[in-house]
């Protein structure tokens, strides 16, 4: 895979001599979190400003994701990389690229991925820890806005397979909000349509536990549009719940 430089950030890099891998890899900045050394390398990440954009930086050497596809291990911002792009492609609201390449040394695999930071955007997760005092027109329209979200992206037939509030990024929106996915790696096509839609759906009804049964009616009422089977899927989704909550 050639190197990858977004048309609207590439004037932005190149005059500070930033639109190159060596250049991005060199630079010295302050890790946002401890690094990740989960898959036997590391992977760390960086935010870099630049005038009056900013961007996150993300940079891993052997960090590798095994596939049928690639039995030998790929670097997972490669993975992430190609989900971008495809969510792109198939008009899902997500983050967006400015710069994907990765380089093979002796011994290690190296890859960077840049995105640009969804400054003056808030994740699902920091609405909901003071969900209780948010206006009731505000947490309606945040639910339309997460239940439309989850029609695309099942529409486009993609499962998202990490479909939590951190990875779901909200903006007001004139009466109501925008929103876009962010941590893409896990995504794969869905393959059995709607067990796999409850799977995807569960985990972020289980983790947005101070929602009631009224409004997560409310979300599945924008997920499914007008002629969908709220009850059902209410049901089906309580009993998966419930099964993952015994375990």
């Amino acid at each position: 895979m050639s190197d990858f430089v977004a048309a609207e950030d590439r004037a932005v890099l190149e005059n500070r001599k930033l639109a190159s891998f060596e250049a991005l890899w060199a630079l010295q900045l302050e890790a946002v979190d401890e690094p990740n050394t989960e898959r036997g390398g590391w992977s760390s990440v960086y935010r870099l400003e630049l005038g009056g954009a900013a961007f996150y930086l993300k940079r891993q050497s052997n960090h590798l994701a095994r596939s049928l596809r690639h039995p030998l291990g790929e670097p997972t911002f490669a993975r992430e990389f190609r989900n971008i792009q495809a969510y792109h492609r198939l008009g899902i609201p997500a983050l967006q690229a400015a710069f994907f390449a990765e380089r093979h040394l002796p011994g290690e695999r190296r890859a960077i991925l840049l995105t640009r930071a969804l400054d003056g955007w808030r994740d699902l997760d920091d609405w909901l820890q003071g969900w209780s005092a948010a206006p009731a027109a505000t947490r309606q329209a945040i639910l339309r806005a997460c239940g439309e979200l989850a029609r695309q992206l099942h529409g486009a037939g993609q499962m998202h397979g990490c479909f939590y509030p951190k990875h779901i990024f909200l903006k007001a929106s004139g009466a109501g909000f925008t929103a876009r996915l962010i941590d893409l790696e896990k995504t794969r096509p869905l393959l059995l349509g709607r067990r796999d839609r409850i799977k995807d759906l569960e985990p972020l009804l289980r983790r947005a536990s101070v929602w009631n049964e009224a409004e997560v009616r409310d979300l599945l009422a924008a997920y499914l549009g007008a002629v969908g089977d709220v009850e059902g899927w209410w049901q089906q989704l309580g009993a998966r719940r419930r099964r993952k909550e015994a375990h």
